[in-house]
């Protein structure tokens, strides 16, 4: 999003229009003009008539272009389906390779998208306060690390399943806590790596024995082969990770220090959850029906390196379970 694009002047195409005449190809005329040659082969492409290219016709057309606007703003029924799905929670790529899956008849791409949500309609409409990350420029930020405790018989995720590092089996989980601006605020979180399920569960407390409780809780009712391995980082909160061995058979693995982003997953998925559920949220307003709302909408939404299924579907076929898209 951050390439800023000009269209050609009426000079240039003047001068596109002798170079062409010379004999010129594409590449020499772009190296001439300072434009990139795919600049020039689409101007050729899209503004040619009957008679050629004409410097004065390529301009009405493409000025005639940008009168008519795009695809999403011309059509309502595309402009509403678009819109209606930015305001689930879903990013234009969700959306965009669900139309796709799908099989839509009027399909437009992520980028189309992102240009109709930056535009001044709809920049008007709010549409960019519905994008995950909330603003017009992206990138990583960075975190400051802290000093984590120590963990009794800790295991590196260097010594994890290779499997689970690939995501290519099912059943290997990552695990962490979001907190709120009040520290009796707590909740635990869950991902499946391979199919992205997402599960949450309000704690009472940072206590290490209610923590892994309460994770034996979550998945203590699944089939052994869909509850492997579990990956943490290396808060006190999951000292206890014996204790959840014992119970389902999970075994434990930590994140090195400060490198959260080893078990990026779970770290996204909070970020999807802090849409509905921001830092200064005060779960008390909360029932668990209306959080398990929430986790049900991230979990039914399609995901690109899903192939656009949701983790629903997903997890569905792993565990056998037939599903109707």
């Amino acid at each position: 999003m951050g390439t800023h694009y000009s269209h050609l002047t009426l000079e240039e195409r003047c001068r596109l229009r002798g170079l062409m005449e010379i004999g010129l190809g594409v590449g020499e005329i772009a190296r001439r003009l300072g434009r990139h040659r795919g600049t020039i082969h689409r101007e050729v492409g899209r503004n040619r008539c009957v008679d050629g290219y004409r410097p004065d016709s390529a301009a009405r057309r493409a000025w005639a272009r940008k009168l008519r606007g795009s695809r999403i703003g011309r059509s309502t029924r595309l402009r509403t389906h678009v819109e209606d799905r930015l305001a689930m929670g879903w990013s234009p790529e969700q959306i965009a390779g669900r139309m796709e899956l799908e099989e839509v008849e009027h399909r437009v791409s992520a980028e189309s998208i992102y240009r109709h949500v930056y535009s001044p309609a709809g920049r008007h409409a709010g549409l960019v306060r519905q994008l995950a990350q909330r603003k017009a420029t992206r990138g990583r930020r960075r975190r400051n690390g802290r000093r984590e405790p120590s963990i009794p018989n800790r295991v590196s995720i260097h010594q994890r399943p290779t499997k689970a590092h690939l995501r290519s089996e099912f059943g290997h989980w990552e695990g962490d806590l979001v907190h709120f601006r009040r520290q009796r605020d707590i909740l635990l979180t869950l991902q499946e790596r391979k199919t992205r399920l997402t599960l949450a569960r309000r704690l009472l407390s940072k206590d290490a024995e209610l923590t892994a409780n309460a994770i034996v809780a979550e998945l203590g009712g699944l089939p052994a082969r869909a509850r492997r391995t579990i990956t943490q980082d290396n808060g006190g909160e999951f000292a206890r990770h014996e204790t959840v061995t014992k119970a389902i058979g999970m075994r434990a693995f930590f994140c090195d220090p400060h490198s959260p982003w080893q078990r990026g997953g779970i770290e996204n998925a909070n970020g999807l959850l802090r849409r509905d559920l921001p830092r200064k949220t005060r779960l008390d307003d909360y029932t668990d029906d209306d959080i398990d709302d929430i986790v049900w909408n991230l979990n039914s939404t399609p995901r690109k390196c899903l192939g656009y299924k949701t983790p629903i579907e997903a997890f569905a076929v792993n565990l056998g379970v037939a599903l109707e898209m």
